[in-house]
């Protein structure tokens, strides 16, 4: 292996920054990441000991649950809705007119695009498998489920019924797909009260594709903008998350009075769901892949990789992560730069398995909590929702949350049960963001591989023939 590199380093400049407390401009304060996770204990234990000593129909415990903690709820999650929009659609357009003019990439494009869209495929049917066979929004006693329900599962099957198109059953089974996937009026799909975000991926995912075959001269300025959409909509999510800490005591303190320690366990059976998905992936897939497409041997793989594992583990961040990948990748792995640069920066937006996997698992989760029972049909809009989800998620801490509010309103689950999870989000976010990140290495091993590059050598270095 290379040794690492110098102090001096841009890369190495940039990530210090990010993570050394000893810098010259230290973060002030405690970390946004303890805050919450201080939020979710605080929350917790006064709900419990409220519950406790008053009981769950306690009027005054219902007067300060409805009147005080219910809204600051309310206000967070409708700022992060206000925002998903924006964010959703700019960060999919810029993934997907990021991979370039696909006639001129050729070979590299199409490859990174196709092994994108199948490994993140199975990392949701993975997180569905899961999340069915264990169902750990199940795991709880009757009373507790049944109170939930009622509290948080009404209108849900007309809601369902309308996400999928209403009296879809009527019409033709390829005028239903039709229907559900392209939509007749993009505008009116992102201007209702519950926006229609197949549709809204769909326009989005269509827009990515034309800025690709158009000039340059005429797609820079349409793709710089929503470049510009992104970065502001992501910095104002970065700025609600701030109200993040205070949202989940209140969200977490109405849960835990109204339903006491069972609510917990549950959530600990969520946990584990999603950390057994994401070893499945990191661990399984990923390893069958890098043996059988990059033929490299996963151990050396994955010890190859470490820094990189780690400093994403830190910062939650892909976007954070990609210098210190583009560097270890090409001089550890021997992936060369021109392949490197485009399949780990298109990745870090557009390849995101592990949180592909963490969005079907909440969602699942907290419909079993509800009450609603997804048909397999709804489980494909899932995935589907799921895989896109993975490029139009942006890769910073919490960033799948926001997306996670708009599937669950669209499958008909109130959106105020992902206080339930908001909490735990950022170990997840931890684990699911190494995953994603390993998961662009993996992409890059391949491609270069099937280009002809030999790998553990020097980058650029040619099989020989």
């Amino acid at each position: 292996m290379e040794s690492e590199t110098p102090a001096g380093d841009g890369f190495e400049r940039e990530l210090t920054t990010d993570l050394d407390d000893r810098t010259p401009d230290p973060p002030r304060g405690m970390a946004m990441h303890n805050r919450i996770l201080l939020g979710l204990v605080l929350g917790a234990a006064c709900g419990l000991a409220a519950n406790a000593a008053l009981g769950a129909d306690d009027p005054r415990l219902a007067w300060t649950v409805q009147n005080l903690a219910s809204p600051v709820g309310a206000l967070f999650l409708r700022l992060l809705l206000m925002v998903v929009i924006p964010l959703v659609f700019a960060a999919l357009v810029v993934g997907v007119a990021g991979i370039g003019d696909v006639r001129k990439l050729g070979r590299v494009g199409l490859k990174s695009f196709g092994y994108t869209l199948v490994v993140s495929a199975i990392s949701v049917v993975v997180g569905l498998t899961l999340a069915n066979t264990i169902r750990p929004g199940d795991r709880m006693s009757a009373a507790t489920a049944t109170a939930l329900e009622a509290r948080y599962g009404t209108q849900a099957e007309d809601r369902v019924k309308a996400a999928i198109g209403g009296e879809a059953e009527k019409r033709p089974v390829l005028t239903q797909v039709i229907e559900t996937v392209i939509p007749s009026n993009p505008f009116a799909a992102a201007s209702s009260e519950t926006p229609n975000l197949l549709h809204l991926m769909f326009f989005a995912l269509a827009l990515g594709v034309a800025a690709t075959l158009v000039g340059p001269k005429v797609a820079a300025p349409f793709v710089n903008a929503m470049e510009s959409l992104f970065a502001i909509s992501a910095k104002l999510i970065e700025i609600i998350m701030k109200l993040a800490p205070f949202a989940v005591f209140a969200l977490l303190f109405a849960s835990t009075a109204g339903f006491g320690l069972d609510l917990l366990g549950t959530l600990a059976w969520f946990v584990l769901t999603v950390l057994l998905g994401l070893g499945i992936q990191m661990f399984g897939v990923y390893s069958l892949s890098v043996a059988l497409l990059s033929r490299i041997s996963p151990i050396e793989f994955f010890r190859r990789i470490q820094s990189v594992m780690l400093t994403a583990f830190s910062t939650s961040s892909s976007n954070a992560t990609l210098p210190t990948a583009l560097r270890v990748t090409e001089q550890n792995l021997g992936v060369p730069k021109e392949i490197n640069s485009f399949v780990l920066t298109v990745g870090a937006t557009a390849n995101q398995n592990g949180t592909a996997l963490y969005e079907g698992v909440t969602v699942l989760f907290l419909a079993q909590i509800a009450g609603v029972d997804l048909s397999i049909a709804q489980q494909i809009t899932v995935a589907y929702l799921a895989i896109l989800g993975g490029i139009g998620t942006a890769g910073v801490p919490s960033g799948s949350i926001p997306f996670i509010i708009v599937v669950l309103a669209t499958i008909g689950v109130n959106p105020a049960l992902i206080g339930i999870i908001l909490g735990v989000d950022r170990i997840l976010d931890m684990c699911r963001t190494t995953l994603n990140v390993a998961g662009d290495i993996t992409a890059a091993t391949y491609v270069a591989r099937s280009e002809g590059y030999k790998l553990l050598g020097r980058p650029g270095e040619r099989i020989a023939a």
